[in-house]
């Protein structure tokens, strides 16, 4: 049998959603008409698996591992090297600062865009978010550094 892309990537997803099942096994499950905080999570991971293995089953329409080019590989370790950052000082500085910064260096460090293009497009996005979740949804974010 020849190793497929999707083969390896079905098989890392799904290994993903056993572990947050095994992480999310302390929450509470609830009922559908109360749900426990360990909802969410379990059914996230459930669904997780379920097309992990779709993917892993139609793997051999996809390219062989062989054959793929990793070109893109300084790339994608760039987008997970910032995505890693604001993870980690996410609740220290909070949604506003760490989420601006976020698509400020994704789209102006990573992607290249214009400085002001970059700029308006992180502020506004975080903005509109953060209007969304606080006043429309009533939904508490992260305070951070800024107390907001």
């Amino acid at each position: 049998m020849t190793l497929r892309s999707d083969h390896i990537a079905g098989a890392a997803l799904a290994a993903f959603g056993f572990l947050v099942l095994a992480m999310s096994g302390d929450l509470p499950l609830g009922t559908l008409a109360f749900p426990g905080a360990g909802m969410m999570p379990k059914l996230v991971a459930v669904l997780l698996i379920v097309f992990a293995l779709v993917v892993v089953v139609r793997g051999k329409e996809s390219a062989p591992l062989a054959s793929l080019s990793w070109d893109d590989l300084p790339h994608a370790l760039r987008v997970m090297a910032v995505s890693a950052a604001a993870i980690f000082v996410y609740q220290i500085a909070g949604f506003l600062i760490t989420m601006t910064l976020l698509l400020f260096a994704l789209v102006f460090a990573v992607e290249h865009r214009p400085l002001l293009r970059a700029a308006s497009f992180s502020i506004g996005v975080v903005v509109l978010t953060y209007l969304l979740f606080t006043i429309v949804l009533k939904t508490p974010v992260e305070p951070g550094l800024l107390g907001f």
